[in-house]
């Protein structure tokens, strides 16, 4: 699955990861995709829930480089 837009987090703990996240996904047109990577290890639990609390979709969530976590979101 290819991304529409890149948001790295990493270093940042919550709530940033989130809030930085809703705010780019709120620029962005219904549909696309947003790669973000986080490295806080609240963002497990924060990322999905606020994808359910807000409708977006979750398409996957992986392990990346570093300790990073490396989420796509659907907008919706």
């Amino acid at each position: 699955m290819t991304d529409d837009a890149t948001l790295d987090t990493s270093g940042l703990l919550c709530p940033l990861p989130v809030l930085k996240a809703r705010k780019r996904l709120k620029a962005m047109t219904p549909g696309a995709v947003l790669r973000l990577i986080a490295t806080d290890p609240a963002a497990v639990i924060d990322i999905p829930h606020f994808c359910a609390e807000s409708g977006h979709e979750l398409l996957s969530m992986q392990e990346g480089q570093d300790g990073a976590t490396v989420y796509l979101i659907r907008r919706s």
